[in-house]
């Protein structure tokens, strides 16, 4: 883990009712939250089986979660060490009112903050638009992973 601080409070501008707060933090401080809105996500609502969704990069990598007006933990996504944004999950009671975009925003200044040159994820193919807006761009082709349809993209930084 790099040497700046573990624990990172983002305040979030926007004006779709933003997530009161977004945290930065190391996998020791998000483990319980992040798990818990990962399982529902992942695991439980796309089916994606329980063995695919937990490996070893969490321990290295960076992780956001955005909480709720009343403190509720309800998105969540991780920053690896090689650039790669991964694990973007948000509550079903929260989306559309910007908490996944607050967590991207952090992950993305916590990566700017690290000096990475350029960011890459595997959107799935029906979040592509979300991370477009935001000038995440495709690279090749469709592909599948964990069963559900998923599409290379990439951000240049600074």
């Amino acid at each position: 883990m790099p040497a700046s601080s573990d624990k990172t409070p983002v305040q979030t501008p926007s004006t779709e009712a933003p997530a009161s707060a977004v945290l930065v933090c190391d996998w020791d401080t998000a483990r319980e939250r992040a798990r818990a809105i990962r399982y529902s996500v992942f695991v439980e609502e796309q089916g994606v089986p329980v063995e695919l969704e937990w490996d070893d990069m969490d321990a290295p990598s960076w992780h956001a979660l955005a909480f709720a007006q009343d403190g509720t933990p309800v998105a969540t996504g991780r920053l690896l060490p090689d650039g790669h944004i991964g694990r973007m999950a948000v509550l079903r009671v929260a989306r559309g009112t910007g908490m996944g975009a607050s967590v991207l925003d952090a992950l993305m200044a916590k990566a700017a903050e690290l000096g990475y040159g350029e960011l890459i994820l595997n959107a799935q193919a029906h979040a592509a638009p979300f991370y477009a807006r935001v000038g995440f761009e495709q690279v090749g082709g469709e592909f599948e992973e964990a069963g559900i349809p998923h599409i290379e993209m990439r951000k240049r930084l600074g």
